[in-house]
């Protein structure tokens, strides 16, 4: 069933505009919005399909928080086969976990509460050095009832994916590769990033192609049924995609807040709901227009982006969508195709590819006052249309490679940033890509994004004033890239 959950039709055929798609298209573009794949389907069959270089169809993409959806489905499965209840206490299941005097609150907590994100916790009880995530689950102090409110918490979603490792003895996305995702084509090299203490991580560390995340959405867009089999029940899939607790507590209310939340689900508007995961790793599912949209991507550090692309798919898609089909319009649907094929990941940056400065800074080194990047020296290198950025930290040396006028794949150069394992290094540097412009004849910004297992972006501004510099760098990245956030000011040297 590899490829038979996704049979191509025409746009216009499914009552979709190609003229549509490619202005949603342009208008990523002039957002400047960093997206690394797309799939639309609409009445099961897709419309649009495309991968923005350097990614391609098959990648095997981390998608963060969309994880979380995975371990509710987990949990479905299991309450399926009787072998749990959504109001189990999960206390019941911990035992070895709990303080010798548990809370309350903590005793109160039902496997309901955590799928709904209504633990008493105010956040996430872990941080990235506890060494037994679960055990902070048991043992934080509770701050309300559990079942009452709403506080986005991945320890939540972490507990219920041991749980079902606990009672399958198989890792969580193993079990559902079993059960199910197997025989709906799911990637066999589809695996979860771990937690310290060695379960693996299921609210954010699923690593799947774009084409999965579609399939385990379709199996919800269709109540669990493919195929004309049942691996879902649709009771679990109605509760899972409607609201079950409120989540507007602030009063914010957009495209994705405040109209809900199911089991590890986002409601939307007009009974639309959504997977969800940082850096745009989405899935948005419209039953009532039978419409599914899929991307992934990484826009970490641009907070409204995710607000912005729902309008961006309202406006231009959804509120466009026909019941019945459209004219052929060959025209539109020859550069649809031929765009589709030619997508790039966006370069953020606006400014030149080269200042007449560049021939003067070129090769000479700027010694740094001391500064919390620990940079002690700094060397810009330019050769045709590539650059190096080199960094002298503590005696050891540090390449940073990038374009001046398109991404130059690379490699970070670091290797104690996590691997399979949170906590313990990969030992290898992440692969990366950056990218350079002068914004100002004197100013050269480079930015760098990381794409491996684990995803991150850094901009680094270098600013001239005679012999003197002038360095900011700052970074968006879950647990890495610490190092290379900060101010300095340096002199020429040589």
């Amino acid at each position: 069933m590899k490829n038979k959950l996704f049979p191509i039709a025409q746009p216009e055929s499914m009552g979709i505009s190609s003229k549509q798609i490619l202005k949603f298209l342009q208008k990523i573009k002039d957002n400047g919005i960093m997206m690394h794949s797309i799939l639309m389907m609409r009445k099961g069959h897709v419309v649009a399909e495309g991968y923005y270089a350097p990614f391609r169809q098959g990648h095997l993409h981390r998608m963060y928080s969309v994880s979380k959806t995975f371990v509710g489905t987990s949990i479905g499965l299991l309450a399926d086969e009787g072998r749990i209840s959504l109001d189990d206490h999960i206390c019941d299941y911990f035992q070895d976990k709990l303080p010798e005097s548990p809370h309350p609150c903590v005793l109160d907590m039902k496997i309901r509460d955590l799928l709904t994100m209504a633990t008493p916790y105010t956040t996430t009880t872990y941080g990235e050095k506890d060494k037994d995530w679960l055990w902070t689950f048991f043992n934080t102090e509770p701050s309300h009832p559990s079942g009452t409110i709403f506080s986005y918490d991945t320890s939540a979603t972490y507990t219920l994916n041991v749980l079902v490792e606990r009672l399958t003895g198989k890792p969580f996305l193993e079990y559902m590769k079993d059960r199910m995702l197997r025989e709906l084509g799911f990637s066999e090299e589809a695996w979860c990033v771990k937690a310290p203490e060695g379960n693996t991580w299921g609210g954010s560390g699923v690593i799947c192609t774009t084409r999965d995340l579609a399939r385990l959405a379709l199996l919800y867009m269709n109540n669990g049924n493919i195929g004309g089999k049942q691996y879902l029940s649709e009771k679990y899939v109605q509760a899972a995609s409607s609201k079950q607790i409120d989540n507007s507590p602030t009063g914010h209310r957009d495209y994705m807040h405040g109209n809900g939340y199911g089991f590890q689900i986002w409601i939307l508007k007009d009974g639309a709901y959504a997977f969800c995961g940082m850096g745009m790793q989405l899935a948005i599912c419209i039953p009532k227009e039978d419409f599914l949209f899929v991307c992934t991507g990484d826009t970490q550090g641009s907070a409204q982006v995710y607000a912005g692309i729902m309008e961006l798919l309202w406006d231009e898609i959804v509120e466009n969508l026909h019941p019945a089909p459209l004219p052929v319009d060959e025209t539109a649907t020859s550069q649809l195709a031929e765009a589709l094929s030619k997508l790039r990941v966006v370069n953020p940056l606006s400014g030149k590819n080269s200042s007449a400065l560049a021939e003067k800074i070129n090769a000479h080194q700027y010694s740094l006052n001391p500064n919390p990047m620990g940079i002690q020296k700094l060397t810009v290198k330019f050769k045709d249309k590539e650059g190096q950025l080199i960094l002298e930290k503590q005696d050891e040396e540090k390449r940073i490679e990038f374009g001046m006028e398109d991404y130059k794949m690379g490699r970070f150069p670091e290797t104690h940033y996590y691997g399979d394992t949170i906590g313990i290094p990969k030992e290898e540097m992440y692969k990366c890509m950056a990218v350079a412009k002068w914004t100002q004849e004197n100013k050269l910004v480079i930015r760098l994004y990381v794409i491996d297992d684990y995803y991150g972006n850094m901009t680094v501004t270098l600013a001239y004033k005679g012999e003197e510099l002038g360095v900011y760098m700052t970074k968006t990245a879950e647990w890495f890239l610490n190092e290379y956030q900060g101010f300095a000011g340096g002199h020429l040297i040589k």
